[in-house]
């Protein structure tokens, strides 16, 4: 374990793109702009607010812009934004995200049907990007988000080396940040710690997210391993939305109240708010009436025993 293992953890609010993008329907752009709000006055200073793909893609995501522009207003926040392509970094870019993810898939046949690339294709589009966002004067952060990591629905196991390699090619192709991500539900707290350890003899500071489906219930277990190594970013979506296109019935993301949960019983701190996770989380179900969503926290309740509330 690393020491100082008490400093302060920041989850970043995935919800509004990688909760969304899979749901048959599209939320009103009224509802994401209080989803915004609600988040921001619960403590997050971290939020995914949407992506920058073709619409006739992804109409889920058509207002990404509007909700950008409107993030921004609010105080500390860093806006976020998924960005496939070259295109999409452009839009980024114009809509002044402090932020872009770059997909990066770890795994060949996933890169090819998620992105119709190789992962080496991809890696030479991110070079593209930074080379366009510097032409740019912007500042930008370039984030990398390397998806399959630990395994993968269609091509099975995914080589730690080649995880290594890639993000080795994502920092010289100008990555600042780099995130590792169990896409599909495959990963076990143990390996969670033997890949992020490798990674970051890589990577160095620039290995700073780490990104969990709750798949097969090891979710939390697996973001309590990365913690471990010294990772103290951590995506999540309330409510335990999303999912993979390509794990179909699979559940979604590690849920935001039960990430803050995790921290607080341990006496480490997240800012975030409780009381408004779970109210927010109440008018989720509401706006996604007849959808699933997952989680502990908000059937149970906080414990007496409880530490700290943030």
């Amino acid at each position: 374990m690393t020491a100082n293992v008490l400093e302060p953890v920041v989850v970043r609010e995935v919800g509004l793109r990688d909760g969304l993008q899979i749901l048959p329907r599209t939320m009103p752009t009224e509802h994401k702009l209080q989803w915004v709000r609600a988040a921001h006055d619960a403590g997050l200073r971290e939020l995914e607010v949407g992506s920058f793909v073709p619409t006739r893609l992804m109409p889920q995501l058509a207002d990404t812009a509007e909700i950008v522009a409107r993030a921004l207003e609010l105080p500390g926040l860093m806006v976020s934004v998924l960005v496939p392509n070259l295109k999409g970094a452009e839009r980024a870019i114009d809509a002044g995200a402090h932020a872009m993810l770059l997909p990066l898939s770890a795994s060949h046949a996933h890169s090819v049907a998620n992105l119709r690339r190789t992962p080496d294709e991809a890696v030479d589009e991110i070079a593209r990007m930074r080379d366009l966002r510097d032409a740019r004067g912007s500042r930008c952060v370039i984030e990398v988000g390397m998806s399959t990591a630990f395994g993968c629905t269609i091509q099975g196991r995914v080589e730690p080396d080649e995880v290594l390699r890639l993000v080795d090619k994502a920092i010289a192709a100008g990555a600042e940040r780099i995130g590792l991500a169990d896409t599909v539900g495959y990963a076990d707290p143990l390996a969670v710690s033997r890949l992020f350890t490798q990674a970051r003899g890589v990577a160095g500071e620039r290995l700073s997210c780490a990104h969990f489906h709750d798949t097969r219930g090891l979710g939390l277990a697996n973001v309590f391993a990365a913690w471990q190594t010294g990772v103290r970013r951590f995506d999540a979506c309330l409510g335990g939305l999303g999912g993979c296109p390509h794990a179909p019935g699979a559940s979604g993301n590690v849920a935001t109240e039960d990430v803050a949960y995790l921290f607080a019983s341990m006496g480490v701190t997240t800012g975030l708010s409780f009381d408004r996770l779970i109210a927010l989380r109440e008018r989720l179900g509401r706006w996604l009436d007849g959808e699933t969503l997952h989680g502990t926290l908000w059937r149970a309740g906080l414990p007496k025993t409880l530490r700290s509330a943030a």
